[in-house]
């Protein structure tokens, strides 16, 4: 790994060189390449730096263990490298995402879809839960999220939540989120104390840019026109103002009722009846390409069952990569980092070696 970053940090003070150049801040489409990189490689540098600091705190700190004989600057110093070695773990881990080449998809705004599956009302409880950690999860990165349509559940909750994220590396964080996620606790319902297994399944599209959009013929199109209404059948307007579009070809059905405005209802429709069929069409075009088992990896397949979120143990286990943490409580809260880095390491690894 180090070889690789010195490679990487020689490429970075190659880089400021040219970016100092007449002829380069006159070629916009050369600067602007040299400055993504640039900034690609600053983070690494800035990360690496660190890691080494902490790797060197951890050495001046064990070297004072053998000379420092007052036992209250013993603690102190047992402390210290206690804190540095957690700070070398989590920045080990950084770098090590931080090596997976950029991809020209990552800031990429998504769709992401939360349905409730198996569990009933627990199930769409659980999607209440999931939303609010994905919202956590982008605060903490600074990303924006926009809701395109939910559908309320009476016991609390959604039985399904689409929304829109957006911001710096949305899609390389959140693209392997896609597939079944199984909750095990004892429902606020559940009078005897039981634990209970409920699913929710999750859905991870691409915002189509301009090349990969669909064209739509309008006669293919049904649109259909309703009250939009809330949880419990209460309605919460009195036009119809709700809009559901069915795309006959492909029997695609998306809806949306959270404007007031049919309009404005329709076009979000639009928005995701495009992410949809550009999904549908990219699928087909990776199968065509490849294997199904090569076009399959990292699909976010939504049969697979790929996290367990176990509440009495407070333990979340991601199932692709074996790993299990002791923090579900801190999860729930968007503290997802420890879990979608390695990721991103494990399937950019798993595409290497199957290239």
């Amino acid at each position: 790994m180090e070889e690789k970053i010195q490679e990487l940090l020689k490429r970075f003070d190659d880089i400021e060189a040219q970016l100092g150049s007449p002829d380069v801040v006159s070629d916009q489409k050369k600067y602007k390449e040299l400055t993504t990189e640039h900034a690609y490689l600053l983070e690494i540098k800035d990360t690496w730096t660190r890691l080494q600091a902490a790797s060197k705190a951890i050495v001046e700190g064990q070297s004072m263990l053998k000379t420092e004989s007052d036992p209250e600057m013993l603690e102190i110093v047992k402390e210290e490298i206690s804190v540095s070695e957690k700070n070398k773990e989590l920045l080990q881990k950084e770098i090590e995402t931080l090596l997976v080449p950029p991809d020209p998809r990552d800031h990429r705004a998504i769709i992401i879809e939360l349905r409730a599956g198996t569990g009933g009302d627990e199930a769409a409880i659980f999607v209440g839960d999931c939303v609010r950690m994905y919202k956590n999860y982008a605060d903490e990165n600074k990303w924006t999220y926009e809701l395109l349509a939910s559908a309320n559940s009476d016991a609390g909750g959604f039985k399904e939540y689409i929304m829109v994220l957006s911001g710096k590396n949305v899609f390389r964080f959140m693209q392997y989120e896609a597939g079944t996620h199984r909750v095990q606790r004892v429902p606020v319902t559940e009078t005897q104390g039981r634990v209970h297994t409920s699913a929710i399944t999750v859905a991870v599209l691409l915002e189509p840019i301009e090349e990969e959009q669909v064209k739509v013929d309008e006669k293919d199109l049904k649109i259909d026109t309703y009250r939009a209404s809330g949880a419990g059948g209460q309605h919460v307007n009195t036009t119809d103002s709700a809009v559901r579009i069915t795309h006959i070809p492909t029997g695609t059905v998306v809806y949306c009722q959270e404007e007031r405005s049919q309009h404005k209802n329709k076009d979000k429709c639009m928005r995701l009846l495009g992410a949809k069929l550009a999904e549908n069409k990219r699928r087909k075009e990776e199968e065509e390409r490849s294997s199904l088992r090569s076009s399959q990896v990292g699909s976010g397949d939504r049969s697979e069952r790929i996290r367990t979120y176990n509440f009495p143990q407070n333990r979340v286990t991601d199932h692709r990569i074996d790993l299990t943490l002791y923090k579900l409580d801190q999860v729930m809260e968007g503290n997802l980092s420890e879990i979608t880095q390695p990721l991103v390491a494990h399937f950019h690894d798993l595409k290497l070696n199957q290239s």
